[in-house]
């Protein structure tokens, strides 16, 4: 296993928008009109594997693994947590013990758990305590979660080459989780960046975050992402 981008480590500058609305009537109100999008039935999905990220604000990350090729969905949600059925209140400020995360299904045939590492990676700032850009807290948390041995082997082998290629000049915190439980977010979350292009934090935060990803991991890309 190599390195195949030297992941970004700029953070976004503190602005005033950030991924924790007042309330969710607001965010819902901003969704208007929306691309058209082939949706996938949960019977279509059993057919693909899953693989579980936590990286800061879910929209940004939803995004981001939704630009890779073989990745077939992504569902934003809350995982990392002890509390059942959590509301995105409750994990936005802190009270469940969730971090912001996301559910990927994606087809090995195409793309490996050990691609999807480097994407996780490459696509945030993985050492950077309870916050990714604007967005601070736990909730916020760089989390790699391992349904097996074998995914905990390539993410702890992954952060360990990191490190004695010396790509960053501080700790790697990122925890590396067993995966126990992933709950989906509400419905206005999922697909929350294509569906809210004007909103101020998908325009300051969320888009250029994936554009820096698209730079680096060009060849990752669909053929519609790049």
């Amino acid at each position: 296993m190599k390195i195949l981008r030297i992941p970004f480590l700029a953070i976004v500058l503190l602005i005033s928008a950030n991924c924790q609305p007042k309330n969710t009537k607001t965010v819902a109100q901003e969704t208007s009109s929306e691309p058209i999008k082939v949706m996938l039935s949960a019977e279509d999905l059993q057919e693909y594997e899953t693989a579980y990220f936590a990286s800061g604000c879910f929209w940004c990350v939803e995004a981001i693994f939704e630009s890779v090729k073989g990745v077939k969905e992504v569902h934003s949600g809350y995982s990392g947590g002890k509390e059942k059925n959590p509301s995105y209140e409750d994990v936005a400020y802190g009270r469940t013990g969730h971090a912001e995360a996301v559910e990927v299904f994606y087809d090995p045939k195409v793309i490996s758990f050990t691609q999807l590492v480097q994407v996780f990676f490459g696509s945030h700032d993985p050492t950077s305590l309870n916050r990714q850009g604007p967005d601070r807290g736990a909730q916020y948390r760089s989390v790699a979660f391992y349904k097996s041995v074998d995914e905990q082997k390539i993410i702890q082998d992954y952060v360990a080459l990191l490190e004695s290629e010396k790509v960053y000049n501080r700790p790697i915190v990122t925890q590396i989780t067993p995966f126990e439980k992933f709950y989906k977010a509400e419905e206005y979350h999922q697909d929350y960046e294509r569906k809210n292009p004007n909103n101020s934090y998908i325009r300051n935060v969320s888009i250029p975050r994936l554009n820096r990803f698209k730079e680096n991991f060009q060849s990752y890309l669909k053929e519609e992402s790049h």
